[in-house]
């Protein structure tokens, strides 16, 4: 960091604090030893994601909980709860560094979360967001997640 007082790039760090999205720090100058205070900012660059169409929009948390709400109508899940999971799927994309993010990475995301919550909530959004053709692909997956939970599924001929 730069002396404000004699030009030096040579300083130390006495003591720093932490608040919401800065950092002050007290600084001591090695060539003059005046000090000296810096704020520093976190920076955040925006989340894009990358449609199927390859449209590109800002990542929006509260799509993310909408879309988890309209999954969890009429269920029994504290909001709280997918407050929680939409705070999680926003945390796992921004901590990946990646400045762009499919689309179809966030539906997994989102299903993944919703998996862990409830299987009513998970096969409302799994069936809209993996646009089932018909009973037969909505069966399997209603299949995978009873065979997951450990119930013996058998095919019936």
């Amino acid at each position: 960091m730069k002396c404000p007082f004699c030009g030096c790039m040579d300083s130390k760090v006495l003591d720093s604090r932490h608040s919401d999205d800065r950092i002050k720090r007290r600084r001591e100058c090695e060539a003059c030893a005046r000090r000296f205070t810096t704020f520093e900012v976190v920076e955040h660059s925006p989340l894009v994601v990358v449609k199927k169409d390859k449209s590109r929009e800002i990542f929006d948390r509260e799509k993310i909980l909408s879309s988890m709400l309209k999954a969890c109508g009429k269920r029994p899940i504290p909001y709280t709860v997918l407050e929680q999971a939409a705070a999680d799927i926003e945390n796992a994309l921004v901590s990946d560094l990646d400045k762009e993010v499919s689309s179809s990475r966030v539906g997994e995301l989102v299903m993944d979360k919703l998996r862990q919550i409830d299987d009513v909530a998970y096969v409302r959004y799994a069936s809209v967001y993996r646009q089932f053709k018909d009973t037969e692909s909505f069966m399997e997956e209603l299949k995978n997640i009873l065979s997951n939970r450990g119930y013996n599924v058998s095919e019936k001929e």
